[in-house]
């Protein structure tokens, strides 16, 4: 199975319902504004990011036209040096192509190496877009049942005001 039918059949064996938007590869939230894909729910951006020594990961879910100041992040994590990581780490860990990082790479990560960070302002919408592992849909789901995978799949979130 390709990476998005997976994610689809998850959903499916979970009983959680979804939206699906096929469209052409987009690389940016601002490329989806421009397909016009976010006028059906919030777009989530996330951020795969790693500490100054690489030895933590996080992947930063935030509303699509929010902006982090990683600073101010790395002190709420208890982190240093806070920065973009690689594309080999993204590969690595959540097995994504940069373009494609999505929450559902999480079930790709087997070792919980990744910490998840969810930003609070996430709850207040009704439906939010996130990529399948792949950036040519969009799944659109619920805030509960997109923390409901995350959180069945053994992950702790730390929620944040960001």
């Amino acid at each position: 199975m390709r990476a998005k039918e997976s994610i689809y059949q998850r959903l499916e064996d979970m009983g959680i319902g979804y939206e699906l938007s096929e469209h052409p590869p987009v690389y940016t939230v601002e490329e989806m504004e421009k397909l016009e894909i976010d006028k059906l729910g919030v777009i989530v951006k996330n951020l795969f990011l790693r500490d100054g020594k690489g030895k933590r990961h996080f992947l930063v879910l935030i509303h699509q036209d929010k902006k982090v100041d990683l600073k101010i992040l790395q002190a709420k994590l208890g982190s240093r040096g806070l920065r973009f990581a690689s594309a080999e780490r993204l590969e690595k860990y959540l097995g994504l192509e940069k373009g494609a990082v999505s929450p559902f790479g999480l079930l790709n990560d087997k070792d919980h190496m990744v910490e998840v960070v969810l930003d609070d302002d996430l709850h207040n919408f009704s439906r939010l877009g996130v990529h399948p592992n792949d950036n040519t849909a969009t799944v659109w789901i619920s805030p509960l049942d997109l923390k409901r995978v995350i959180l069945e799949e053994g992950y702790v979130i730390t929620y944040l005001r960001l």
